[in-house]
């Protein structure tokens, strides 16, 4: 039976609880059980078996109770802990993106900067290799000039030779002269005379030359001078840009070759008169300069004679540094005027003979700082429309295509820039652009593009002198004469399409010459 299960056993399964359990008399609890009938001992055993239970159970819940407590300030510990790493987490995201937003930016501003520093190389490297071009040049025209030179000094050596022999001779024929006399005379009481004579004769070949008092003689040569350069030697212009290579009529040859044997005679006396401009009126400069570059320009359509070589070195330097003479004595007046007397020619103040200056130094002078000069003068003065009316009416596109040549590397950007001038809108475009519609100029064009490696902005320049030629449609033979425009279609094709300008200036020249249809135009305008 259930009812003989001992107390402490009971108890022994709620030992560890904090709820101690009310003990009862054993020998009480006997009693009672022996006083009651069987059943209600039965009863009264398991109920008390149950409230057992039910302590042990108590027990056993109170202390999952405390764990339960336990466990949730864990948890309570763990979401603080949580909460304070998730406001940590949210710091440290919100200081990444302020990092990631930084460091985007000094990406950006070193992309730049590494760009812009890019370009700048670049443009250093171009520099360089266009120094490196003119040093080039130079050291070649150096060279040359050096060449030159030793040639004439050669030359200047021989010519001494032989001046000192004509010399020896002309003394022995002096002494035969004047012995021969001296023998006509004998005898004769004016033969002491005679010889006084012949001295003083002698005498005045190492005076020094005054000018005439006269001014009106120079007035009168001026305007010589002004009808044979505007009416005889400025005719050369037929011949350079109107004819496109037809070859002179003959009645006119035998003519040409006369003025030109006349100008090889007469430079030489002008370039000595040089020295005596000074003394001359200022408004007469401009007429005898003029005379002397369309004397310089009637040799242009014949050969050049070797004996020229140093009287053109010559009067180009005059002309480029001016001429400076001091002070002469007037023995007439009794006066001295010991005031230096200047004329200028290159650096003159005066346009048109400042202009003509130019002219002439670009035709005799080959120093190139001193072409250098002329050039950069010549673009300043075609700035204006004074500039532009006397570089059509000294017809200069021949003085100039002569030093459009690759040859010249350092000149050749001032060459282009001064043409390039003369195509800005004005009255004189037209004029200029049939000047340049002739063979000699699309032949100096046609070498120039087989160049290679030629520079972009010399190409571009170019380019837009071809366009404007373009315009006119009689050019177009002369276009497909020198193969022009297969060379322009070869240039478009291989050119960078980031090289707009150029581009638009190809295709506008192909499409002026009917090898190119308006929407291939259009679309590259608006790339």
């Amino acid at each position: 039976m259930t009812s003989s299960r001992p107390w402490t056993e009971c108890c022994s399964d709620a030992g560890d609880s904090p709820l101690k359990s009310v003990s009862y008399p054993k020998s009480k609890a006997s009693d009672k059980r022996s006083l009651l009938p069987h059943q209600i001992n039965q009863i009264y055993d398991e109920l008390f078996q149950i409230h057992l239970k039910l302590q042990c159970e108590t027990a056993a819940q109170q202390k999952f109770a405390e764990e339960l407590q336990k466990r949730e300030r864990f948890l309570l510990e763990r979401e603080q802990l949580l909460f304070r790493r998730e406001n940590a987490l949210s710091k440290i995201k919100g200081v990444e993106e302020e990092v990631l937003t930084r460091f985007q930016i000094i990406k950006e501003q070193h992309d730049a900067e590494v760009e812009h520093l890019t370009e700048v190389l670049k443009e250093k490297n171009k520099e360089a290799k266009r120094l490196r071009s003119s040093f080039d040049a130079l050291k070649e025209l150096n060279d040359t000039l050096k060449k030159q030179l030793n040639e004439a000094s050669e030359e200047n050596r021989k010519i001494d030779i032989q001046a000192k022999r004509v010399q020896a001779r002309l003394d022995n024929l002096q002494r035969k002269y004047e012995f021969i006399t001296i023998q006509r005379l004998k005898g004769s009481s004016h033969a002491v005379h005679e010889m006084k004579s012949l001295k003083q004769e002698k005498a005045p070949v190492s005076k020094t030359y005054k000018v005439p008092l006269n001014g009106q003689v120079y007035e009168l040569l001026t305007v010589f001078m002004d009808w044979i350069s505007d009416h005889h030697l400025s005719k050369v212009k037929h011949e350079e840009s109107g004819m496109d290579g037809k070859k002179p009529q003959l009645k006119f040859a035998s003519q040409r070759n006369d003025i030109q044997e006349k100008c090889v005679k007469l430079l030489p006396l002008m370039t000595e008169q040089l020295q005596w401009m000074p003394f001359v009126n200022i408004k007469l400069h401009k007429p005898f300069v003029k005379c002397i570059y369309w004397s310089l320009r009637q040799l242009d359509a014949g050969a050049q004679h070797s004996t020229m070589t140093s009287t053109l070195r010559r009067l180009g330097e005059d002309i480029f540094k001016g001429v400076v003479t001091k002070g002469i004595q007037d023995s007439s007046q009794h006066s001295v005027e010991n005031k230096p007397k200047t004329a200028a020619f290159f650096k003159s103040s005066n346009l048109p003979l400042r202009f003509l200056s130019t002219l002439i130094v670009l035709k005799t002078v080959t120093q190139a700082d001193y072409l250098a000069q002329a050039f950069d003068s010549l673009c300043l003065d075609l700035k204006t429309e004074e500039g532009k009316t006397l570089f059509l009416e000294y017809q200069a596109v021949p003085v100039i295509l002569s030093h459009l040549r690759i040859s010249s590397k350092g000149l050749l950007s001032n060459v282009i820039d001064s043409l390039l001038q003369m195509t800005v809108e004005s009255k004189s475009l037209q004029p200029f652009l049939e000047a340049c519609s002739n063979s000699s100029f699309f032949r100096t064009c046609s070498v120039l593009l087989r160049a290679p490696k030629l520079d972009l902005q010399i190409l571009e320049k170019l380019s837009i002198i071809l366009q404007k030629l373009s315009k006119i449609k009689s050019n177009k033979k002369l276009f497909e004469l020198f193969t022009i425009h297969l060379m322009l279609q070869e240039i478009q094709r291989t050119t960078n399409p980031e090289h707009a300008f150029l581009c638009i200036n190809l295709n506008s020249t192909l499409f002026n010459l009917g090898l190119t249809k308006c929407n291939s135009l259009v679309s590259s305008a608006s790339h």
